[in-house]
């Protein structure tokens, strides 16, 4: 069982603790992931995403598309009652199971299906709140100039009294 210590970017880092476990849940499990279905993932434009999934044979009614707590999961189930006669069986139609982890603000915006491939759009959607913005510095009540002339008078005024 492979692990990759982490240790040394926790000491300037906040919540990559989901991060850590992602990377050590995929060196172990990658050598066992299933191969069935093929399935590509695109980058469209900055910020807009496309997981196209080969599910030829597979109806809209025997395809699931959830997403719960940051992985999307597709599943497939035929509902094939009729027994078929195949003299070469080269389309697998077996039922399956694909999960996608999903990075934080990404969000399902579609999913079509069309000559076989089960085509999903995904987006990141910043919200305002994450977005870069500028930290007014506060000054206090009194500016800078207004307080040196404040010791300034205060210093004539006691040199004044003292002769």
């Amino acid at each position: 069982m492979n692990s990759i210590d982490l240790t040394p970017l926790y000491r300037n880092s906040v919540g990559f603790d989901r991060f850590a476990s992602l990377i050590n849940h995929t060196l172990n499990n990658d050598a066992a992931a299933p191969s069935y279905p093929p399935y590509n993932i695109e980058e469209l434009e900055e910020n807009r995403y496309a997981i196209t999934i080969a599910v030829a044979g597979f109806t809209e009614q025997e395809l699931d598309i959830q997403v719960e707590k940051g992985i999307l999961t597709v599943r497939g189930k035929k509902s094939s009652t009729q027994e078929q006669k195949f003299l070469h069986r080269g389309i697998a139609n077996r039922a399956f199971e694909r999960k996608f982890n999903l990075a934080d603000h990404i969000e399902i915006t579609g999913a079509d299906l069309a000559n076989g491939l089960l085509a999903i759009q995904l987006k990141r959607e910043i919200p305002e709140a994450m977005k870069p913005r500028s930290i007014a510095i506060n000054q206090s009540a009194t500016k800078p100039q207004e307080t040196l002339e404040h010791h300034k008078d205060a210093a004539n005024s006691s040199g004044e009294n003292a002769a």
